[in-house]
Parts: structure tokens; sequence; C-alpha cells
């Protein structure tokens, strides 16, 4: 398996119960930094907080995948959207 291939549950036969931001953007096949900007945006996976640490469970890594599944390119659904600072609900209306 390459790097950039996505990862499955099965790929983890002891999977541990949860996968910290690199293990999760690898499993899903982002970079952590994308991974970390959904989160900050509002737009990412549900992920929980460990102390310090953010965790994800890979079933809601799985759920949040299932948003962006389409049939087609004029499915009308927004998926798991794409993070553009300007659309951002927190910049919205701020003044330039």
């Amino acid at each position: 398996m390459t790097p950039a291939e996505p990862r499955r549950a099965s790929d983890y036969p002891s999977a541990p119960r949860f996968l910290r931001t690199q293990e999760a953007a690898d499993y899903l096949g982002l970079s952590a930094r994308t991974l970390e900007k959904h989160r900050t945006y509002g737009t990412g996976p549900v992920y929980r907080k460990l102390g310090c640490r953010v965790v994800y469970t890979i079933d809601e890594l799985e759920a949040w995948a299932a948003i962006g599944t389409r049939r087609s390119t004029s499915d009308p659904s927004e998926g798991t959207g794409c993070i553009l600072p300007s659309q951002s609900p927190r910049l919205i209306g701020r003044a330039a």
C-alpha cells in the first residue's frame, strides 16, 4: 500500500480505538494539515479531545467520508466541503 492510497478499517486488524490526526489523515488519504483545517472551519469529521490530544474514531471518519458520496457531478448536496476561508461561517460578514 502506498501512502497516497486511502486506508480502510480492514487495514487495521487490531485497530486502535482512536486515531490521532496524522493517522486519521492517512486513513482518509488526506494531509494532516487538511484535516486540521477542516477541524478549524467546522467542516471535518467529529473528533474528541483526550487531554491535549485530538483523536478520531474510524466510525466517525467513515461517516464523514460517506457524506461526500456522489453518483454524479451534478448531485446537489454539499458533501464534505472544500476548505475556502473566504466562505467560512466565521469569516462571512467580517470587514475586509
